[in-house]
């Protein structure tokens, strides 16, 4: 244990000597200045005083080496000037430390290390909407700070949808979710933005974060400018954006000629949709979002429900072309189980082609799927609900000019057997796939 400590101490220091982290330059700066200002007082008394210390010191200095030879008291006196850095400079930074997190055993030059290093990643756009989009974004935010969410504002169900029908406001919740996730610590506000009222007349079923966020945009008049205000609050690792501004409403036409309108109805069908659209039929896109996918470095769809969360982006005409345009890799991160109501029986490629006809165009460049299968419980528990593994068709996806990344991301429950994809597995995924794609053939296997 004492090791490992000595070890983190002896890093730490390293780090504060390695470049990166803009704080030697204003210790050296401070240092010059104290400097200049003796030289400046010795000027202004023309002097005099100084020339007076400077004879003491050389008496003082001789006197010394007349007892202790140069070659002893020259090492004592820089080490012992060492010493009393080295403890001056840690005594002033563990102040700081104590004062801006009390409750934080991280050292400050982690902190400051880590901050830096994710402000210099790359641009990452990463778009979606749900439960997906913010499971993502907890995990990617921890290799770039330079992470532009951009979400759909589709929903009109639960606490969400009530804002919507009886304020007119675009619906805040999964905005909200991913404003949680890219927080840089599960605080207590945190956690504040995303408690759900559990009692009272009106309020029941609403969750805190919505009504902020729906409060800020009124406030603000501007729902981009509200969820901004919302992110320092929480002082948010990134960006979160709408996709549109517009009041978007999404309507699914089925295989027996049946249509209906709104994102939470379209599951409830279950039936096989032919036809996808939404009203206004070509939503604007939010300026913001447009530059985001312009200066992006790496591009990410989904995950998330396939018509209600990764598609509903890709119908603002702004944003499919803006995504076209750019030359920098795209990948789509399919999802483990299939949906009922939206994707019953749907494989790999199946996803793929729903995303292309759409867009009139490939998107992406790659395809990354889970590469192992969910426990025999954790099956049966999801054909109860009619939901199977997404099958991975290797050859129908290799006509349609994909790789496929093929790695395990899953997060399995054990008491209740429910499977998501894993943040941490499934961002390293991802930032490894970024980094080695000139190596990766049509498909390859983690």
């Amino acid at each position: 244990m004492g090791k490992n400590n000595d070890r983190k101490k002896n890093k730490g220091w390293y780090r504060w000597l390695s470049p990166g982290i803009s704080v030697k330059r204003w210790l050296v700066i401070s240092l010059l200045g104290v400097l200049f200002t003796l030289l400046g007082l010795a000027i202004w008394v023309k002097l005099t005083p100084v020339n007076r210390l400077i004879e003491f010191l050389i008496d003082l200095l001789n006197g010394i080496t007349n007892v202790i030879p140069n070659y002893i008291s020259g090492p004592l006196a820089f080490f012992i000037g060492i010493l009393l850095l080295y403890w001056g400079q840690k005594g002033a930074f563990g102040s700081i430390t104590d004062v801006l997190q009390p409750e934080n055993d991280q050292q400050l030059i982690d902190v400051l290390w880590n901050r830096r290093q994710r402000n210099k990643g790359m641009k990452i756009v990463a778009l979606g909407g749900g439960t997906g989009l913010s499971t993502l974004l907890r995990g990617i935010k921890k290799y770039s700070g330079n992470v532009t969410a951009v979400v759909t504002v589709a929903d009109d169900g639960g606490s969400s949808g009530i804002l919507r029908r009886e304020l007119g406001v675009l619906p805040p919740g999964d905005i909200r979710n991913c404003i949680a996730a890219l927080a840089n610590e599960e605080t207590l506000l945190t956690e504040l933005f995303q408690y759900r009222f559990r009692e009272g007349e009106g309020l029941k079923n609403h969750s805190f974060g919505n009504l902020f966020l729906t409060a800020m945009a009124d406030i603000t008049h501007d729902l981009e400018k509200g969820i901004d205000a919302s992110a320092k609050v929480l002082a948010i690792t990134g960006r979160v954006l709408p996709a549109t501004l517009d009041n978007v409403t999404l309507w699914a036409k089925y295989a027996d000629g049946s249509m209906v309108h709104g994102e939470s109805q379209i599951p409830e069908k279950r039936q096989k949709i032919v036809d996808f659209g939404c009203k206004p039929q070509f939503p604007k896109a939010v300026p913001s979002v447009l530059k985001a996918i312009e200066q992006a470095e790496y591009i990410i769809l989904g995950p998330g429900s396939l018509y209600t969360s990764v598609i509903p982006n890709l119908l603002i005409p702004e944003i499919r072309s803006a995504i076209a345009r750019s030359s920098v890799p795209k990948i789509y991160v399919c999802n483990i189980m299939t949906q009922p109501g939206e994707t019953d029986g749907y494989t790999v490629a199946d996803h793929i082609r729903a995303i292309d006809t759409i867009c009139g165009v490939e998107l992406f460049d790659a395809v990354l799927v889970q590469g192992r299968s969910p426990s025999a419980d954790a099956l049966r528990v999801y054909a109860n609900e009619y939901s199977h593994p997404v099958y991975l068709d290797r050859e129908e996806v290799k006509k349609l000019g994909r790789r496929i990344v093929q790695v395990n991301v899953m997060s399995e429950n054990p008491d209740n057997f429910s499977i998501r994809h894993d943040p941490i597995l499934l961002s390293k995924a991802l930032i490894r796939w970024y980094s080695r794609r000139p190596k990766y053939k049509l498909w390859d296997n983690d």
